[in-house]
């Protein structure tokens, strides 16, 4: 549970989504707290990016609200939401020939108005977002052309070129190598360090969301099961409960987090 003192950026009360008549989460009450990295764990299919759908206003909820920073976003005009609030969804699609850089520059148009359609800060916003995930070499390429892991970074730099106080992440890390998951995971840190940026991700490693989360929100059949500091709440019975997954939980070597090893029948009796 979160501390008393603890500021809050997005709540839920009472959340309840769907995709038609399929309920996904029911009634849900969830707390982001602010300035910190929370990451949403769960098998396939447990409400993880539907939650985070719905924090984004990209759902319309069937009962419940959620609030950012005590402010109800279904009464936020989109402009404004888009300034504080910014969310890199799974699979994201853009226009065939777009550019990484014009891919890129179309995160600062919460920015822009009738009067000033694009600026010097844009222009510097655009170009630190491109350098931070280090794309310049591939800043005029067409998005179709690059690698998977490529693109991602791209829509990551579109994602930091709006600029928001708040980011919401569904598995940034989706096609990347090992080297470059790091990479990425390490940039989020870096960005909550220096910052203090609020970031909600959903990732599938465990480990990797021990890692770099300060609060974790374990989630099975839309239902939150546990959360806390990893430290706190990962624990062999959590990985069977949320996993359904028999586990050893040892103290990470590098991290001094959780480290979560499954226990496979087939190896361990080979």
């Amino acid at each position: 549970m979160l501390d008393t003192a603890t500021q809050i950026a997005l709540t839920a009360r009472k959340l309840t989504l769907a995709y038609d008549s399929k309920v996904i989460i029911r009634e849900l009450d969830l707390a982001i707290p602010q300035g910190q990295i929370t990451t949403l764990v769960g098998p396939n299919g447990c409400g993880k990016s539907t939650l985070l759908r719905g924090m984004a206003r990209l759902l319309k909820p069937k009962g419940g609200t959620v609030y950012l920073e005590g402010e109800a976003i279904a009464h936020l005009p989109t402009k404004e939401l888009a300034k504080r609030l910014g969310i890199l969804p799974q699979s994201p699609a853009a226009p065939e020939g777009l550019t990484v850089w014009e891919l890129v520059a179309q995160g600062r148009y919460p920015h822009q108005n009738w009067l000033q359609q694009w600026s010097k800060e844009d222009e510097l916003k655009v170009e630190a977002a491109i350098a931070t995930t280090h794309l310049h070499e591939f800043a005029n390429r067409p998005l179709d052309t690059l690698s998977g892991g490529q693109r991602q970074r791209a829509w990551i730099a579109m994602t930091l070129a709006q600029d928001t106080e708040i980011l919401l992440l569904d598995e940034p890390t989706t096609y990347l190598d090992l080297a470059h998951q790091i990479e990425v995971l390490d940039l989020l840190y870096h960005l909550n360090r220096s910052a203090g940026r609020t970031i909600v991700m959903v990732l599938h490693d465990l480990n990797m969301a021990c890692r770099y989360s300060h609060h974790l929100i374990a989630l099975r059949d839309g239902q939150i099961k546990a959360q806390g500091l990893p430290a706190e709440i990962v624990t062999a019975e959590m990985v069977q409960q949320v996993f359904a997954l028999q586990s050893r939980i040892i103290l990470d070597p590098v991290s001094q987090t959780p480290l979560c090893l499954p226990i496979s029948q087939t190896i361990k009796n080979r």
